[in-house]
């Protein structure tokens, strides 16, 4: 019949295979049949009796990596019978600590185990069914031989046995050995330290425990736990003499006893030379010297009442762009080694980061003076503490960059809400071309970086901007003129006109048009307080460049309301009188001037014209000049008839006198 499980033989005449282990566990070993037969430990030795009392010379011999076979009722082997046969099994191998293991045999026939020739298991009996025996027992240190017997009387035959070292916590108290051969080999190129041990030959073991100190520091640093027996550490690289220890452990949890100690004595990092800290438009901008040997570089920065930060560059430069504008921080950088090690730092440097540079730098020519513009980032928090602008002007005859003291820059708001900076170079030579740079300055005087360079020459500029799109509102109390901001690089102000509209030829024509105010770059309107007396009038609205160019406006026709009195007042007064709106914006100053060698007047007597009524309502009389008319209505115009009163109490011929009245707001 086919035997369950055979052992694996070659021919007789071959070399035995040396068997590996794997966990302590035997894996496969085939052996020739022959007498000169060595098995490697532990491997056990397989003989197989054609008797049941083993005597005589073995029918073959093999390798058997594991007990456990079953050949049903047919012969073991050739050579051997079915029955009344005997095989035995051998091995001596190295328990290393010892301690309690566990014995399982189990055989149809019959089985017996010895250890050190002292029998351990006894089954020994002719039966039809399986027997089995488990015993717990513990072992010395060191080698041992085991011996298992098995004999098939009649019918099936099958055996097993298994040995295993009993692993629980509670029941294995006995220590690995300690490895042996610990060797270490420094490298100074890798800056690593590679550690080599011997197996150890527990059977339960669970690994290894890789242990470094600064030699003779007493304070150990657990580098890995491993299942092999070599381990390759990065050594700090600072010069210092350390030492290595291994131990290993079992399954149980025991520490073996510590090895003999290796040392190593590590290379040494530099510091890093030539540290430099520079404040520029972006960040600080860092750099130094490589270090031999460095793998990266530690940089931290501090300050007071600043954030703290580090970054670990492999390069030799770096730039901080997350610091603040204008503010005062401290960087110092170090060597790393492999082993993630920062040697000795470098002495701090102390640096800003710049102000915020100018933007949008433009010049603009006249006849004997460039005016540039620009703008500015007034954030703090974004463009720094700047408290001002350095103005370079580009020297041909020296080839250099001077700085200018007399341009002194101004600050202004456009149309649009954003704020523009400009200043004029003034008295320079007609046709003369100049380069320009700006930089802002923070508190300390340091400038930030210049902006791109601008060229002009000073020359005739004749082009005015371009004119805006405006329309003109007649009220009671005046006109209100609105136009849409110039767009114009060079727009310097608004220039207001106001004339008489005439019919001319047919043509409705702005006649005379006088110069009546200004108006700023970040205006849009202008208000003309003239008393409406139902005039035709005409505005134009100009922009002005820097150049003093005034652009062609469109020319706005309009009726004036006409709110005169509907009384009229006598002629032939010999005064004049005067009414102004005070600037409180609700009073009006009502004053009379007599001629020179006319009569003297005593006191003024005031009437405002009263639209409703259609009379002129007096007012309290007043002994000084001007006579106050106080809380007056707003967004109107008013009419008055001013007297002079003389000592007698009589009152002379009234002047009548207008003003506008705007609104508050």
């Amino acid at each position: 019949m086919t035997p369950a499980r055979r052992t694996t033989a070659v021919a007789a005449t071959a070399t035995a295979v040396v068997l590996a282990t794997a966990g302590g566990l035997l894996t496969a070993a085939a052996a020739p049949a022959a007498a000169a037969v060595t098995c490697t430990s532990p491997v056990y030795k397989q003989q197989f009796f054609a008797n049941t009392s083993f005597s005589g010379t073995p029918k073959k011999t093999l390798c058997d990596s594991a007990i456990d076979q079953n050949w049903g009722t047919g012969a073991p082997t050739s050579g051997l019978p079915s029955n009344n046969f005997g095989v035995r099994w051998s091995v001596t191998r190295d328990f290393g600590s010892g301690g309690p293991f566990t014995f399982t045999a189990s055989g149809l026939d019959g089985i017996r185990v010895y250890l050190d020739g002292t029998r351990k298991i006894d089954l020994w009996k002719n039966g039809t069914t399986t027997v089995s025996k488990t015993v717990n027992l513990t072992i010395p240190s060191g080698k041992h031989t085991l011996r298992v017997d098995y004999v098939n009387w009649t019918g099936s035959a099958k055996v097993k046995f298994t040995y295993a070292p009993r692993t629980s916590a509670t029941v294995d108290k006995t220590r690995p050995l300690a490895p042996t051969g610990l060797a270490a080999t420094y490298s100074a190129a890798t800056q690593q330290t590679k550690l080599t041990w011997s197996k150890n030959k527990e059977m339960d073991l669970a690994g290894y425990r890789v242990h470094r100190q600064v030699a003779g520091s007493g304070s150990w640093k657990l580098l890995t736990t491993t299942t092999g027996t070599s381990y390759t550490d990065t050594t700090p690289a600072n010069g210092a003499k350390y030492e290595y220890l291994v131990v290993a452990m079992d399954k149980a949890g025991n520490i073996s006893p510590e090895t003999a100690r290796t040392t190593v004595t590590s290379t040494a990092l530099g510091t890093p030379t030539g540290f430099t800290a520079t404040g520029t438009d972006t960040g600080v901008a860092l750099s130094w010297n490589a270090v031999p040997g460095a793998s990266r570089y530690r940089v931290i920065r501090t300050g007071t009442n600043v954030p703290s930060a580090s970054w670990q560059p492999t390069g030799t430069s770096m730039t901080d762009t997350s610091v603040a504008r204008s503010v005062d921080f401290t960087y110092r950088v170090a060597a790393v080694d492999a082993s993630g090690g920062a040697v000795t730092y470098t002495a701090a440097t102390t640096t800003r980061r710049l102000v915020a540079a100018p933007t949008e730098l433009k010049a603009f020519p006249q006849w004997s003076s460039i005016t540039l513009t620009w703008r500015m980032d007034e954030d703090e928090d974004t463009g720094g503490d700047y408290r001002g602008f350095h103005i370079y002007r580009y020297r041909e005859a020296t080839g250099s960059w001077i700085r200018l003291q007399y341009c002194d820059p101004y600050r202004r708001t456009l149309a649009d809400g954003s704020v523009q900076h400009l200043c004029t170079d003034s008295s320079l030579e007609p046709g003369d071309t100049h380069r320009y740079a700006i930089a802002a300055y923070d508190k300390y005087e340091t400038d930030s970086a210049r902006t791109a360079e601008v060229v002009a020459k000073a020359s005739t500029d004749g082009t005015g901007p371009s004119a805006p799109a405006a329309t003109a509102t007649p009220s009671d109390w005046g006109t209100t003129l609105t136009w849409k901001p110039v767009t114009d690089a060079d727009l310097d102000r608004y220039s207001v006109w106001r004339g008489t509209t005439v019919v001319e030829g047919g043509s409705t024509v702005c006649s005379a048009p006088e110069h009546i105010g200004y108006a700023d770059v970040d205006e849009t309107s202008y208000r003309d307080a003239n008393p409406a007396d139902g005039e035709k009038l005409c505005y134009v609205v100009r922009p002005v460049d820097f150049a003093e160019n005034a652009g062609a406006g469109t020319t706005l026709h309009i009726t004036e309301p006409d709110l005169r009195p509907t009384v009229e007042t006598p002629s032939g007064a010999t005064h004049t009188a005067w009414a102004s709106v005070t600037s409180f914006g609700t009073e009006v100053a009502l004053t009379l001037t007599s001629p020179a060698g006319t009569e003297d007047y005593y006191g003024t007597r005031v009437s405002r014209w009263n639209p409703q009524t259609g009379i002129f309502d007096p007012l309290p009389e007043s002994d000084y000049s001007p006579l106050y008319d106080r809380g007056v209505p707003t967004g109107t115009t008013l009419w008055y008839q001013v007297s002079g009163v003389r000592e007698d109490g009589s009152s002379s011929l009234p002047v009548l006198v207008s003003v506008a009245v705007p609104p508050l707001s």
